[in-house]
């Protein structure tokens, strides 16, 4: 088959940004990134004037999208319209994401992942649970009548999920969850991610001795690190192997705080980008509700009626935008943040988050500005 090189613009493969070389694809496959002065004579060039080239985002955080919530629809029609409205941002894959619920629904958007992955839906992943073993006082926009501890049915739940799908990941409280129960999530393949917490330094760093490897959302729906006690943002921090969630908006996290985690952070373990999207991505409806509240969308917030946030009206381009802009990073960093980083966290890349080989390539293209062109690949 005919190799197309695209020409013109900076390559990111995940890791690394490319300056004077081609994307080379065969059909929808990549192929490989080549010098520009290495390019056979035969190929088909084309020029793309400028932009960068990138792998499709990973999104381990995504409650919603196009008009629909995953809490109210646990349906593969729901997770095809969700994916389809992440995709016309440029993000290829994500993990569908069930905040607190009944068992009931839990056991039912773990049903519909599976389904929808065996039908071919494209870009689901596996499936985030944020929720329930979550701390009351620090629930965000959770419904508190849900929150409990983890019980024997719950884990059951939960494990049965590991052994069907790619990736599981789980949002849990220290204080929700004992470290027997994380390091049984732990050693089932299960990705045990602390969250929505006022435990101390000592309790979090004894749940990552026991499995946890992750934070989700950093600084928020967590008491704050001080000079007595760093909670659950210094132990993420201080932790050599945990990666953790970062909601780039500008509106969850001040730019200023997440340069300085940037700095702090140290070891293997990565800070990626979530959006925490909601279902206003790829639709124009000014609200809709979450377990029975309504969520209200304005100036870029998504609130309840008390104005405490409820996720994000927010798509990985513009958190891109977010982290060079305002927060100074390079764009080698940004994108690294929205591919290879989230990808990295969880036990099976499903062919994400980086160019393989005779792989679907899964590329997408940002213009000089970081805004996602739709066209110019599949």
């Amino acid at each position: 088959m005919t190799l197309t090189a695209f020409i013109g613009a900076k390559i990111h493969d995940g890791h690394r940004l490319t300056r004077d070389h081609a994307f080379l694809r065969t059909g929808n496959n990549f192929h490989s990134i080549v010098a520009l002065d290495e390019l056979p004579a035969d190929v088909t060039r084309i020029n793309l004037n400028g932009g960068t080239i990138c792998p499709g985002f990973v999104d381990l955080q995504v409650n919603g999208g196009g008009g629909v919530m995953f809490n109210d629809d646990q349906s593969v029609d729901a997770l095809q319209t969700i994916v389809n409205a992440h995709g016309r941002t440029g993000t290829s894959a994500i993990l569908p994401t069930l905040i607190t619920d009944t068992p009931t629904r839990t056991s039912a958007a773990i049903d519909a992942v599976e389904s929808a992955i065996q039908q071919g839906v494209s870009g689901i992943i596996g499936i985030h649970l944020e929720g329930p073993h979550l701390s009351v006082k620090r629930k965000g926009a959770h419904d508190p009548d849900l929150i409990r501890e983890m019980t024997d049915q719950d884990m059951k739940i939960i494990l049965d999920a590991a052994r069907r799908l790619p990736n599981v990941l789980v949002t849990v409280a220290p204080e929700n969850v004992n470290n027997k129960q994380v390091a049984t999530l732990c050693a089932s393949g299960v990705i045990v991610s602390l969250g929505h917490t006022d435990a101390s330094y000592e309790t979090c760093m004894e749940r990552c001795s026991h499995g946890a490897t992750c934070a989700t959302h950093l600084f928020n729906a967590m008491s704050q690190l001080t000079g007595r006690e760093p909670g659950l943002v210094g132990a993420a921090l201080d932790h050599a192997q945990v990666s953790m969630g970062m909601i780039a908006d500008g509106i969850h996290v001040h730019p200023a705080t997440i340069r300085n985690a940037m700095r702090a952070n140290h070891g293997t373990g990565q800070m990626f980008l979530v959006t925490d999207a909601m279902a206003t991505v790829g639709s124009d409806i000014r609200s809709f509700t979450l377990n029975g509240r309504t969520i209200y969308r304005k100036d870029g917030r998504l609130t309840l009626a008390d104005g405490t946030l409820a996720g994000a009206d927010l798509d990985m381009p513009t958190a891109l935008g977010v982290m060079v802009q305002q927060v100074g990073v390079d764009i080698e960093t940004a994108i690294g943040m929205a591919t290879s980083a989230p990808i990295a966290v969880l036990h099976d890349n499903c062919g994400f988050g980086g160019f393989t080989n005779g792989k679907p390539a899964h590329a997408v293209y940002l213009n000089d500005a970081l805004q996602f062109v739709s066209g110019v690949f599949v």
